[in-house]
């Protein structure tokens, strides 16, 4: 073989709808390593793309949401499974994106795949926990269950691009939800990969789609859109995060705000709380019919 055979460089695209546009603007913009040097150009997503990123998830929300929380976890494993395959794509793509060494990066890949498994299992489990029979004073059964809240606006967190983008990716898709998700800006790959790896994993298309660009660029769109029912602002500094909930309280969205826990450490247990901060709870009441002197009618 030759030793002047030229690299093939990888053409990095949006994820939206199952598919692999490029921006709708045409626009790209440099992504360099934490040194400065040239890794790629990526798409720089224009209001338009969000938008269609939106449709694309409303279009997936009664499939995803319809579908068995068993059949969900089956989805998020598989997704697991494919990184797994793809690990050392993913281990210096993160190196690079984060200045870490091979063996610190490979940490990080390592905790996003265990993360995809932690939230795999709980698919069916969270209804259990935050559902339940209440007890009320009257003949009737009283039941609450979650229900997904539905297209979910998601900054991801802007330093952890990979650990942190599917550690606030994942619990949303994994309660029913569907996603539009705004990569890191300035380390956007490993998202942009990530999008591939979905496409392959049995995940319908919609569920979730990926852009990458300037940050609030995109998120002002997403959180005046009145077809986007939450959005989660992890990778908004303070200013435009306020701006932000501002524009969301116009169709009563569900915020929820940049935390301290945000900015640590994400290979830290994950627990139930960002399970349970896109979901709506239901309560049904069913007469038991009358009670007679055995307590009971049936």
């Amino acid at each position: 073989m030759s030793d002047g055979r030229l690299s093939v460089f990888k053409t990095y695209k949006l994820y939206v709808g199952g598919k692999f546009p490029r921006s709708e603007s045409g626009r790209v913009y440099e992504v360099t390593d934490s040194k400065g040097k040239w890794l790629a150009n990526a798409p720089q997503s224009s209001r338009k793309d969000a938008r269609d990123a939106v449709v694309a998830a409303r279009k997936a929300f009664g499939g995803w949401s319809g579908a068995t929380a068993y059949n969900r976890g089956q989805i998020l494993y598989r997704v697991a499974e494919m990184l797994e395959g793809r690990r050392e794509q993913f281990v210096r793509e993160v190196a690079d994106a984060e200045g870490l060494s091979k063996s610190k990066a490979a940490a990080v890949v390592d905790a996003a795949v265990d993360r995809w498994v932690w939230y795999a299992g709980w698919t069916d489990k969270i209804g259990q926990v935050v559902g339940g029979a209440n007890p009320v004073a009257g003949p009737f059964f009283n039941l609450s269950t979650p229900e997904p809240t539905g297209v979910v606006a998601v900054l991801a967190p802007q330093e952890s691009s990979f650990l942190g983008l599917v550690s606030v990716v994942a619990p949303v898709i994994a309660t029913g939800n569907t996603a539009v998700v705004i990569a890191s800006a300035e380390a956007p790959l490993p998202a942009l990969s990530l999008g591939e790896v979905l496409a392959t994993s049995d995940l319908p298309g919609g569920v979730v789609n990926i852009l990458s660009g300037k940050t609030a660029e995109l998120a002002a769109p997403l959180a005046s859109h009145q077809d986007v029912n939450a959005i989660d602002l992890t990778g908004a500094d303070a200013a435009l995060a306020k701006e932000l909930e501002i524009a969301a309280a116009d169709n009563l969205k569900r915020v929820r705000r940049p935390q301290a826990v945000d900015g640590g450490d994400w290979s830290a247990d994950p627990g139930t709380h960002r399970l349970t901060a896109f979901l709506e709870t239901k309560t049904v009441w069913h007469p038991t019919g009358a009670l007679g002197a055995s307590g009971s009618s049936y």
